[in-house]
């Protein structure tokens, strides 16, 4: 009679509870996926409704300084499964990938539909249980998972235990971050999740939020205590989104604890001030300072108002002066948007919690993936290529205690 295999239960069916799920059953070992919703992948659907942006193209150096203070110990985690890995994957799924003008990276077919119908497809095939609406909701004795389901509570053990269970952004989707107590009460030190790629509010005044609502700023550089960041924005009722402000958004977070801050932005970016101002000059008098900046600098109409909203008093009269506002719009901001309509979120499982083999220190049987750590990143493929490198991580640190081999990943230069 053979030898029943060890057997995995994973928490969360987002990318790195998936991930994680495809490398261990491919290796002969037993896997459940259980997850709170009633199918797999909601937020990863969501996040490719626009266009599934998989990772990046940017060169090694560039991309690992985007995730900050994780970087020491994401560095091993990303190289061990870098973006040419992840983009060889969807390849083996029929999604080959393209990078797009702005360098990021997707799937030929755009969306996250087809790949995810496809990845679910293999997980099938190898063996893999996917069991839905089931929310972790403790432990009980020897650490066996108890989970509540439409039919009461149940409870499940297994040889060794993934947390994949995302962050606490659009809980709608399943990730609602009330692991943090149950984690908590078992000694696991965690970061206090935060909000992360979110919009900013910002108090316009009533006629400028009725009039530019829903209108996009294109081509732009913001700043905000750093580095500026070149993208575009959406002007809202109540604020800001878009990448733009998104790359920016954790150093007003952290700001903002602080005291009041400040954003600034370069409506033409790849002009300089003196070049503006010599497109500025010799306007025809009687044109309005609106016509002079449509015509001659082809200015949207909102960018126009947003010139005029920002702080600093009457418009300059000198064209320099006009110039110089141009290039340093300053709008204060007054608080950033909640955790719930952030596009992920700061904090989580830290570094601390976790031993040399991977497990969490409290609790060596289990071991943690994807949001649920203690990292962050900008939008731009960074989020997906993190939660996909910790979802290897983990399952790598699985079968290891298993005493099994994974089969090996084909090294690739980036």
């Amino acid at each position: 009679m053979s030898k029943k295999p060890a057997q995995v239960a994973i928490v969360g069916a987002g990318p790195a509870g998936l991930f994680a799920a495809e490398r261990l059953a491919a290796a002969g070992l037993g896997v459940t996926v259980y997850d709170r919703m009633a199918s797999p992948g909601r937020k990863f659907l969501l996040a490719g409704r626009g266009g599934l942006n998989l990772t990046h193209s940017e060169p090694r150096e560039a991309f690992l300084a985007r995730y900050g203070e994780a970087r020491a110990w994401l560095q091993p985690v990303i190289d061990a499964f870098p973006p040419p890995a992840l983009q060889a994957w969807a390849e083996t799924l029929g999604e080959p990938t393209f990078v797009g003008s702005s360098g990021r990276v997707f799937p030929r077919s755009f969306k996250a539909s087809p790949l995810l119908r496809a990845w679910l497809r293999r997980l099938d095939g190898l063996g893999v249980k996917l069991v839905t609406r089931h929310r972790l909701v403790g432990w009980g004795p020897n650490n066996a998972l108890i989970f509540e389901t439409a039919d009461g509570r149940k409870t499940v053990r297994a040889d060794a235990v993934i947390l994949a269970l995302g962050g606490a952004s659009w809980p709608r989707m399943g990730s609602d971050g009330a692991w943090v107590d149950l984690l908590g009460a078992k000694d696991v030190p965690v970061a206090p999740l935060k909000p992360a790629n979110m919009g900013v509010q910002i108090g316009w005044s009533p006629d400028f939020a009725a009039r530019f609502a829903g209108q996009p700023l294109k081509g732009i550089a913001v700043a905000a205590g750093g580095p500026r960041t070149l993208g575009e924005a959406m002007i809202t009722a109540t604020g800001l989104e878009g990448s733009a402000i998104y790359a920016v958004s954790g150093r007003l977070r952290d700001g903002l604890a602080t005291g009041r801050q400040t954003l600034t932005i370069d409506l033409r970016p790849s002009l300089s001030a003196e070049a503006i101002a010599g497109k500025l000059e010799g306007a025809r008098a009687k044109d309005s300072l609106s016509t002079i900046l449509r015509k001659r600098l082809a200015m949207a109409p909102q960018a126009l108002g947003l010139l005029r909203e920002g702080t600093g008093g009457p418009l300059p009269q000198s064209a320099l002066g006009i110039a110089r506002r141009i290039k340093a719009v300053a709008l204060p901001v007054d608080s950033v948007s909640g955790i719930e309509r952030a596009i992920s979120s700061a904090g989580g499982v830290m570094a601390e919690a976790i031993a040399d083999n991977g497990a969490l220190k409290a609790l060596p049987h289990v071991f943690v993936a994807g949001e649920m750590l203690d990292w962050e990143a900008p939008t731009g493929g960074y989020l997906l290529q993190a939660s996909f490198a910790t979802g290897e991580a983990a399952a790598q640190a699985v079968a290891a205690s298993l005493k099994v081999r994974l089969a090996d990943i084909a090294p690739s230069d980036w």
